[in-house]
């Protein structure tokens, strides 16, 4: 297994990102975690014992700022990027009638705009190396539509048609770039934003009637990362337990 790799991963401090810090952390990895908030990335690194790998730094990712705040960090820390992944997101419940552009746009620049320019301005810092990986989150809601999420569903799809291109874009220099598409795995925040009926409705959907948790995510993250998947690029690893099979 391929370590001393230099991992960024964004929304580090929340539910998902939490087990992917501590898996790469786990396999001598240096990993550059960033999210929102300095005080959530306190947490996270108190979690991780302060590893000396650990390097965070807080940063708004849904515009031109942030990214290139983030690049300049990884940058200065390690000198290069082999690894991306996008776990940031916004899931918020809205009535469609009810979304304004305001909630629309902010929902796609979180979701959507987000990893273009965080793959973006990370790129230089990847490419020169002649391998790389980029995991983008997407979701099993592209699938079959959800109810109250449209601004969601919409950036989640043009996840999986960005990651598409990318793979074309990045293959010359031996980078990947795949999409992992989880169900609704609950974390804190999707516990108290989804009712308790729903989660109920989807572990019944399930071929593997449980709920989905943060750890179901972090193995197939992991060896999309790996050299086990060189040959792997442009494509959606469905997650879910068996709700859809494609």
């Amino acid at each position: 297994m391929k370590s001393n790799r230099v991992i960024v991963i964004t929304g580090a401090a929340g539910g998902i990102g939490t087990p992917l810090t501590a898996r790469f952390l786990g396999n001598a990895d240096t990993v550059i975690a960033t999210d929102l908030s300095d005080e959530a990335l306190k947490r996270l690194a108190e979690r991780m014992d302060h590893h000396s790998a650990l390097h965070t730094v807080a940063a708004d990712l849904s515009a031109e700022p942030g990214a290139a705040r983030l690049a300049e960090f990884a940058r200065d820390v390690a000198g290069h990027v082999d690894v991306i992944v996008n776990a940031a997101g916004h899931f918020p419940l809205q009535p469609y009638e009810e979304i304004t552009p305001g909630s629309w746009r902010r929902v796609l620049d979180i979701n959507l705009t987000g990893p273009h320019l965080i793959v973006q301005a990370l790129l230089p810092l990847m490419k020169h190396r002649g391998w790389g990986r980029v995991i983008n989150f997407g979701s099993g809601s592209v699938f079959d539509g959800t109810r109250s999420q449209t601004h969601y569903v919409a950036a989640k799809a043009g996840v999986v048609g960005f990651t598409r291109s990318l793979a074309r874009e990045l293959g010359p220099f031996n980078i990947t770039a795949n999409v992992i598409a989880p169900g609704l795995t609950v974390t804190e925040q999707a516990r108290s934003t989804f009712p308790e009926p729903l989660l109920e409705a989807q572990r019944q959907a399930r071929a593997i009637q449980r709920d989905q948790q943060p750890d179901d995510l972090v193995g197939p993250v992991f060896f999309l990362a790996s050299p086990d998947a060189d040959f792997i690029t442009g494509q959606t690893v469905n997650v879910d337990g068996g709700k859809f099979m494609p």
